[in-house]
Parts: structure tokens; C-alpha cells; sequence
């Protein structure tokens, strides 16, 4: 891997990491990701702000090797999950004398974790600074950023703010800062959606913080760099703010096509309304790509056919991960079909009480949709464009 100079005496000493297509054994990775490391060189002492993940572990020590050093005094640890923190071991094997920076949270799970011992610990509180010599390092804590440890570290001089998980995006590209604005802001849309939705009370708390420090320069541990920080802090404002857009989000799951059909012409008729719509296939969706469209979402509807008097299992657990990713939908609509009798929309209304959304009349069919089940669907289009246009987005 190449070490590369984000600044003078500034430099990305992660990981790449191409071929992998599955983070925590839940978040498809189609782009792969990379683990950023980043090692600050004072005029006194040297910092290691994060490591990577363990199975990159050789390729940090090589990085490290290759840029000759040979004495760290301060590993920086601004989140504890292992994608970050896991090789920080190792690290401490090589360099005996390192201390490990952090909050006292994060502090108690790297022992718990990682099984770090007591004396290899700086707990630093919010604020506090920490020399290099001519270079200053300043942590800033935001809990519940992602987890409830996570802090950020500024370096002053340069103006570098490293934000760890916060600003990220799954990515594995060649580019160290952000060039493909495009395909950056794609990722780190998706990545938000699946990462830091639930969080974004949170965040807009911490971006305030951000604006306030006024970085050059802004370097997540996921994904290229920003040296133009205001491209991803005008996402953010965007992602976080409470504004919708008149947009549905239709996920569905059909096994003998009468609720296909459903969803076909529900799609239609708010089409035909100028209703923005938004169309995933349970059985075939990318759920990251899912999330990525809820972020901006008025609506939701979800569409399933009856299994055994429930939904379909698939839609089961795409609304259970709706539910924990806290969208900031108004309206839900459940539709779908059975045979003979069910539960479906006592069921998926179970799975979404972390909502904050309006639930809309259900339109759900016995058997295929008839004449009278279209018109129903009609007016279910028109209840979604009437509600889009009270809130001054239709």
C-alpha cells in the first residue's frame, strides 16, 4: 500500500480494502472500503491517530515501515469498533511506549474489547489538548455519534479535522481526497443512510461544532478525504435537516404477482400525480440502496402478499431494519394481498414504532386487484399527493 502525504508531516498510512463486499455481516460493501490511519509527525512526538482493521494489520506495520518510524508516542483512538481499533495490539507490541489517547468510554471498551491493559491509557476530557511539539492535537467528544465513545481530533496548525466514522463513506478508490464528487457523494449518501441515520439529532448537534472549528480539511476513517470540507457538510446539513422531499419509497415483495400488480399501478397513479417514486424489490435490492433513498423520503409504502397470516419474511426484516435506521418519513402505507385472512398490517405496523410517520389507510386485497381494488389504490395516491402538498412539497 502507498503512504501518502495528506499535509506536510501529515500522512494516510491505512488500508484499502478492494474485495470486501460485506461490513459487519449485515451492510453489503459494493465499492469495497478502507480503513484510514493517519500518522501526525511533530517537531516532539509522533501521534497515530486510528488504525485499520485486523486483517489489514500487516499492511499498517508496513506502512509504518516504510516511512521509518520507529518510535510512536500516542495511538489516537476515536472509536472503539475493531475497524478502527482492532490493530491498535499490535501496534502497541511494536512501539512499547505508545500510550493510548482517548475518552474514558472508549477507554473501558478497548479494555473490554481489545483487552487493553489499564497503564497503556491517556484519558483525555472534551477540550483537552495535547502537544506535539509543533503541531497540537485537541479532541472534541460526540457521543452517539455512531456509538456512544466516539470523539473527534483536530489538529490546529493544519486545520485537519479527523472525524472517524462521522463524514465516511464505504469506498475503496485510489483517489486519497474526494475528486469524483459524484461517486464520493453517492457513497457517502449510502453510507450515512446505513451508518448514521439513527443518529441525526446527533449530528446536526455536532455539525455546529464543526462549522465552528472551521477545518481545511476533513479526514474520515472511511473513504477519501475532503479537502474541500464544504462539499460534505452541505450534504450533511442536507441528510440531517428535518426537510422531506415529495418522494415514495416503494419496497415490495410479490410471489404469484397480485401484489406486483398492486405496486405497478399504485407506481403509476403517483407518477401520473407528479409524485417522485422510488421502487425496490425486496427479493432483488441492494438494502444499502434502499436505505440511501429513504434518507430524503416522505413516504413510505410497503407492499407484501400474506405467508402463513404475516407478511413475507422478507419484508419482515427490511421493516425491522427500517425501524432501527429511523428515517424521517411522515407517512407509511401498508398494502398488499392474501387468500383467506392475516395480520400483514398489524404486523409491519408492529415493526415500525420507532417511526415517527403517520400511518395511511391500508389498501390491502383479497386474492388479484380487481376494479374496485384499483380505485382504492387511486385514492390512496390521492391521500399521498394531498398529504406532500400540506407539507409545501408537491
Amino acid at each position: 500500500m502507498v503512504v501518502r502525504e495528506v499535509r506536510p508531516s501529515v500522512y494516510f498510512v491505512g488500508a484499502l480494502d478492494w474485495d470486501r463486499r460485506l461490513f459487519d455481516e449485515l451492510i453489503p460493501l459494493p465499492d469495497g472500503t478502507s480503513y484510514n490511519a493517519y500518522l501526525v509527525r511533530g517537531s516532539q512526538k509522533t501521534a497515530l491517530i486510528d488504525t485499520v482493521d485486523p486483517s489489514m494489520e500487516k499492511v499498517l506495520v508496513e506502512n509504518l515501515q516504510s516511512l521509518g518510524v520507529d518510535e510512536i508516542d500516542y495511538v489516537v483512538s476515536n472509536h472503539a469498533e475493531q475497524d478502527h481499533s482492532g490493530s491498535i495490539p499490535r501496534v502497541l507490541e511494536l512501539y512499547p511506549s505508545a500510550k493510548v489517547v482517548t475518552n474514558k468510554r472508549c477507554a473501558d471498551l478497548l479494555k473490554d474489547l481489545l483487552q487493553i491493559p489499564e497503564e497503556r491509557f491517556s484519558v483525555v476530557e472534551d477540550g483537552e489538548s495535547l502537544s506535539l511539539g509543533d503541531k497540537t492535537l485537541q479532541f472534541f467528544l460526540a457521543p452517539w455519534v455512531h456509538w456512544p465513545e466516539t470523539m473527534l481530533t483536530y489538529l490546529r496548525e493544519d486545520k485537519i479535522l479527523f472525524t472517524c466514522d462521522l463524514f465516511g463513506s464505504h469506498l475503496a478508490t485510489s483517489d486519497l481526497f474526494a475528486k469524483d464528487e459524484a461517486r464520493v457523494y453517492a457513497a457517502a449518501k449510502r453510507y450515512f443512510a446505513e451508518i448514521m441515520m439513527p443518529f441525526r439529532k446527533n449530528i446536526q448537534k455536532y455539525l455546529e461544532k464543526v462549522l465552528e472549528l472551521d477545518a481545511k480539511v476533513i479526514a474520515p476513517s472511511h473513504g477519501p478525504i475532503y479537502d474541500n470540507p464544504s462539499f460534505i457538510l452541505n450534504a450533511y446539513r442536507e441528510w440531517v435537516a428535518d426537510e422531506v422531499k415529495n418522494e415514495v419509497v416503494v419496497a415490495y415483495v410479490s410471489m404469484h404477482g397480485s401484489t406486483a400488480e398492486i405496486i405497478r399501478y399504485l407506481v403509476d397513479a403517483l407518477v401520473e400525480r407528479g409524485v417522485g417514486v422510488k421502487q425496490f424489490n425486496l427479493t432483488k435490492t441492494d438494502l444499502g440502496e434502499l436505505a440511501s433513498a429513504l434518507v430524503d423520503a416522505a413516504t413510505l409504502v410497503v407492499g407484501s402478499p400474506t405467508v402463513l397470516a404475516g407478511p413475507h419474511p422478507s419484508m419482515v426484516y427490511a421493516a425491522y431494519l427500517v425501524n432501527m435506521l429511523r428515517p424521517k418519513l411522515r407517512f407509511v402505507a401498508v398494502v398488499g394481498s392474501y387468500g383467506w385472512g392475516g395480520r400483514v398490517v398489524e404486523v409491519l405496523k408492529g415493526l415500525l414504532t420507532n417511526l415517527k410517520a403517520e400511518i395511511l389507510e391500508p389498501v390491502i386485497i383479497k386474492g388479484y386487484p380487481k376494479e374496485e381494488s384499483f380505485r382504492a389504490l387511486d385514492e390512496l395516491a390521492d391521500e399521498i399527493l394531498n398529504k406532500h402538498r400540506e407539507l409545501k412539497i408537491a
